[in-house]
């Protein structure tokens, strides 16, 4: 009963903050990131009343189980960006910014913090700064997709968008892999290759095999299926199904081999839209369904941002250096390589800041990074400053940045409004 409640309340606190979101301006993804603070340990559930809001960070933790589906269907969703109609014209462009940019904000960060270290010496660590470096290249799809969506962004900076931001995550995966080797290694004096180049190299070709099987299992069994109906319940089915196998773990010969979710559900959508000819349509009804379990997703992510990391000073003095240092290197790396690849003026002077939220892979890179003790604490809680700010910040900057651009056209009452002329007086 109290789970229940917790849902239906998350649920409704997410469409009322939307409501008040939407006058404002705002992108509903900030009103639900809002009701999800709101609601949480630091606010509501400070009246420790069961069913009521979020009573503990665990009692958010608990319901993580959506979060994982959703996140599954996010990367489904941007895999149906990778049409082959569309890579043929964007996959070099794409691909060449997303390595780019997240390297170029690995580096600055990387230069930041360490000077940082040599003025502070041990208050600062190597270690935490190569780790943190790593962390810096991980952009947060979720926020995104759903700023893409609320707002229907149609244009050269949206079709290029989605595809950077899913290879971004591949990226981002292989940097922190190398990154954080090296950081043991400097924090402990283990050096391992295998950690540092073997596994991250097997997580990623794994990842894609089991999304490209999949995909194909899928694509076959929809074919038996006419409804749109007993379709739309096998979607749902078969991206839970592959959702549940990311989530194995095991070793061959001391070699650990897992999944990555975000890369096998992109895989699954990729081939699913480039093998079944009536994805478009399949594609369409999914999106409708996920509505309320996006919502639920977001508002869980608000619940569950600590905003204790506030009270201690050399985490918010890190954490602002990480963040001016990870925008600029996000910003200058996508307007160079958008520059070197000739993309049109609007879209190198903007993708950069469409760049910049920061949340789930990030997040699960920080508990990877607990792994140093004591600095890796700190790194978790310079990352969850991190994120907060980012998923606040991150959506509006994101809608500001493709307004600008005029992939995001003004509504109808909204252009009727402007272009209103007062009657004539008789």
């Amino acid at each position: 009963m109290e789970t229940l409640f917790c849902i239906s309340i998350a649920l409704g606190a997410g469409l009322l903050m939307s409501r008040i979101a939407k006058p404002l301006g705002l992108p509903s993804v900030t009103g639900y990131l809002v009701a999800g603070i709101l609601i949480g340990p630091y606010c509501l559930g400070r009246l420790g009343i069961d069913g009521l809001g979020f009573t503990s960070v665990e009692n958010v933790q608990e319901f993580e189980l959506f979060s994982d589906i959703a996140l599954g269907f996010i990367a489904f969703a941007i895999g149906n960006e990778f049409r082959l109609s569309q890579l043929k014209q964007l996959g070099k462009t794409a691909t060449f910014i997303g390595i780019f940019q997240a390297l170029v904000a690995t580096l600055l960060v990387d230069a930041a913090l360490i000077g940082l270290h040599f003025v502070l010496g041990d208050k600062m660590p190597l270690s935490m700064a190569i780790t943190l470096g790593a962390v810096a290249a991980a952009t947060a799809p979720a926020a995104t997709l759903m700023v893409v969506r609320q707002y229907k962004a149609k244009g050269k900076l949206t079709d290029l968008l989605l595809p950077i931001v899913a290879i971004d995550d591949a990226v981002g995966l292989i940097i922190f892999a190398v990154s954080f080797g090296i950081a043991k290694a400097v924090e402990h004096g283990q050096f391992s290759m295998t950690a540092i180049l073997l596994e991250p190299l097997i997580e990623i070709v794994a990842s894609l095999l089991l999304g490209l099987i999949m995909g194909l299992l899928f694509s076959l069994f929809e074919r038996f299926f006419s409804s749109n109906s007993k379709r739309l319940c096998l979607s749902i089915t078969c991206v839970i199904f592959t959702v549940a196998l990311s989530m194995i773990n095991f070793e061959i010969g001391g070699v650990h081999v897992g999944f990555s979710t975000l890369l096998v559900c992109m895989m699954l959508g990729t081939i699913f839209c480039n093998v079944c000819d009536f994805s478009p349509e399949i594609m369409e009804k999914t999106d409708k369904w996920t509505v309320p379990l996006f919502t639920l997703f977001f508002v869980l992510s608000g619940a569950e941002l600590e905003l204790s990391v506030f009270t201690d000073i050399a985490i918010v003095g890190v954490g602002a250096a990480y963040i001016i240092a990870r925008s600029l290197g996000k910003y200058l790396g996508a307007y160079g390589s958008a520059k070197l690849m000739k993309c049109d003026e609007k879209t190198t002077k903007y993708l950069g800041i469409t760049l910049l939220p920061q949340a789930g892979v990030a997040l699960g890179m920080s508990v990877t990074a607990m792994e140093l003790g004591e600095v890796g604490s700190m790194i978790r809680n310079i990352v969850l400053f991190s994120v907060l700010v980012y998923e606040l910040v991150g959506p509006v900057m994101t809608k500001i940045a493709l307004t600008k651009a005029g992939n995001i056209e003004p509504k109808p009452h909204e252009k009727n409004r402007k272009h209103r002329v007062a009657p004539s007086k008789v």
